[in-house]
Order: C-alpha cells, then structure tokens, then sequence
C-alpha cells in the first residue's frame, strides 16, 4: 500500500526547514516553532498501489503502516530520523499517541520519509529503517534510530553504527546489509519526498490527520484535539 499525497493548501508552523523559499503566512506560535510554510494534506486508502513490483519493496511500503485497516481516520507523519526536533516530537508524544489512538484501534498511522539535505545522513537511516520494514521490522528500528540519534547523526560514515542500531532493534544484519547496499529502497524514499514536498511539506515533523496538516513539535493535547475532530467526522459519514 502505497500513500498518496493529494495537494489541498494549508498554512503551518516549521520545524527543521527543508526550504528556504518557504513562505511566512501567519506569526509562530511558540519557540518551538520557527516562521510557517505551506504545505497539504495527504489522503491514503486501501486502493493505492505500490509504486514498484519487487516485493520486497512492496513489503518495505507496507511495513511502515501500522493500527486497524479498518480505521477511517489517517496520521500520516513526515519525518527526517536526523532532525532534531522530529527526536524531540518523538521521545515526548509519539508512544502516548500511538497508545491512546493507533494500537487501540480508533486510527492508522503511517510514515512518511522526509529526508532534508541539511541532514546527510538522514537518507542512509531512511535506507536502513525501509530494508527494516521488509523484515517486519521498521517501527523498532524506528524508535531505535531516534534514541540513537547522538551516536549516528554527526557521523562522517553512519552506516556501521546504523547497521548496530537496526541488529539491536531485531533486524536480520545479512539481509539488511544487502538490502542496504543495493539501494533498492531509494526510490521509494524519493517518491515519499516528492509527494510530500509537491503538496508543500518544507520542514519535519509534519502531520496530516484528517483534511488538517499540522506541523512542528505538537504538544499532544493539540494531536489529541485534531485526531478527536477527525474521528467525530468520520464517525457522521
């Protein structure tokens, strides 16, 4: 299951900025957050395809989706495994998200690679979390790549001290590494960056919940409040 970017404008806050075109449409609303960009929203359903045959990619993709099928409601979430405040979004609100909301249930969550160039090392944690998910494996090497982060994001050379991150995460290194070194998953980051770059995403984290792209280092009342909305809606159609 592939996800689809579907442009529908809206203003929001940045974070680690991926543009410096970015247009300044409304004053930040905390020091979190730096001046908004625009960007969209996102929609993705059980009809997307997969932009390639292989299957490992096509499990790659899939892997990267977790909670009930089943469920009307989407986080998507657009991340850099290098941006700091993605770490930061992560170690403070992600596990009482995902508890309260995806594995209960109620919503589905996906990831969305959103490698920026100003962190270099961002597309080979991509590379090695996506040939996680071929294993089953991405949301531990996720989470292990995040509390990691000061061991591999100002390394010149990342790719030993990821592949020991993701062997400690429960990957199968022989596998990874191969997969690693083949770049078979590349493409499908860099349609995951594209997609999210031509609905307007320039800086990380970003989340798209129902027709709301919302981004910046969100405290979770204010998911909590955007994700109940979304659910409210879903439960009226």
């Amino acid at each position: 299951m592939t996800i689809d970017l579907r442009i529908i404008g809206f203003a929001l806050l940045a974070a680690c900025k991926g543009a410096q075109d970015a247009r300044a449409k409304t004053p930040a609303a905390s020091t979190e957050r730096a001046a908004p960009a625009t960007a969209a929203a996102p929609t993705a359903g059980p009809n997307a395809t997969s932009p390639s045959p292989d299957p490992l990619v096509a499990r790659a993709d899939s892997g990267r989706i977790r909670g009930n099928a089943a469920a009307k409601v989407w986080l998507i979430v657009a991340s850099d495994f290098q941006c700091p405040y993605c770490k930061m979004w992560h170690d403070s609100s992600d596990a009482t998200i995902r508890r309260e909301y995806i594995d209960n249930g109620k919503v589905r969550l996906a990831f969305v690679n959103m490698p920026l160039n100003i962190h270099p090392n961002a597309g080979p944690a991509a590379e090695h979390a996506m040939c996680a998910s071929a294993q089953g494996k991405f949301w531990q090497v996720h989470d292990s790549l995040f509390a990691s982060q000061d061991r591999w994001a100002s390394v010149k050379d990342p790719g030993q001290v990821l592949d020991q991150v993701a062997g400690s995460a429960g990957a199968d290194l022989a596998a990874l590494r191969a997969c690693v070194a083949s770049h078979k998953m590349l493409p499908l980051i860099e349609a995951d960056h594209e997609k999210a770059a031509r609905a307007g995403v320039r800086a990380t984290p970003s989340f798209f919940i129902g027709n709301q792209l919302l981004e910046g280092v969100l405290p979770v009342a204010e998911l909590r409040k955007a994700l109940d909305a979304a659910l409210a809606a879903s439960s009226g159609q």
